[in-house]
């Protein structure tokens, strides 16, 4: 259990992991896998669980329900958990703390995390900036 949500960490499939994300895409699975790998972390995926639905109903047996073709509702798009086997690893930490980088070696910044960017522009730390 994480002492708090910052720092999560979980068993998947049966090895203890820091949580990166849950619930993402196949596309951003294929992102943070290949990031994090070039950084040298081995990094596990698997299956999200499916959300919990909200209880239905039961119907009541009519002629209208009878008649009726109810359509089987649609299928959930697949959703994945990310982690990495180094539990002290902090997706938060990692960012602000310069510690990752990109295949053409520039430092990650949370825009180019957050696929807002597709080059990280790597600023000057508001620490190292002259006034």
């Amino acid at each position: 259990m994480a002492i708090n949500k910052n720092h999560l960490f979980d068993d998947l499939n049966g090895i203890k992991c820091a949580i990166v994300e849950t619930v993402v895409s196949t596309e951003r699975v294929n992102f943070i896998k290949s990031l994090l790998e070039f950084n040298k972390f081995t990094v596990v995926v698997v299956p999200s669980p499916p959300p919990k639905a909200a209880a239905v109903p039961a119907p009541t047996t009519t002629v209208e329900n009878v008649i009726e073709h109810v359509p089987a509702p649609a299928a959930a798009p697949e959703k994945f958990t990310v982690g990495v086997t180094d539990v002290t690893f902090n997706v938060t930490n990692a960012i602000y703390g310069r510690l990752l980088h990109t295949p053409d070696k520039r430092v990650v910044t949370m825009a180019y995390w957050l696929q807002k960017e597709s080059i990280s522009k790597d600023e000057i730390p508001y620490f190292d900036r002259k006034f």
